[in-house]
């Protein structure tokens, strides 16, 4: 087998395996776990400026734009899919829940 097919093999069958744990999780433990992937979307957000900073060529210079770009909206849009999550927690600030 060519290399090429055995990196497709390995994306299609963790594309797989991601679809089903991701389906198993429940409801309370999503919150904790976007958490956890914001700050790992972070981490890959700092690796892509660090690299794209270091690269004089052209090419890898604009796919280091599109990789910050994409994991900075992935961060952001984690956060807010996490700041929404936690509302739903919260008790609604109105007069019965001051006395």
């Amino acid at each position: 087998m060519s290399e090429p097919v055995v990196w497709l093999t390995i994306f299609v069958l963790s594309v797989f395996v991601g679809i089903e744990v991701i389906a198993k999780v429940s409801s309370t433990l999503h919150t904790p776990l976007m958490s956890g992937a914001n700050a790992i979307h972070g981490i890959i957000l700092l690796g892509a400026v660090i690299v794209t900073g270091t690269t004089d060529d052209g090419v890898a210079l604009a796919v280091g734009l599109v990789a910050i770009v994409l994991a900075a909206i992935n961060m952001v849009g984690g956060f807010v899919v996490t700041d929404r999550m936690l509302r739903m927690f919260t008790r609604p600030r109105g007069k019965a829940a001051d006395r």
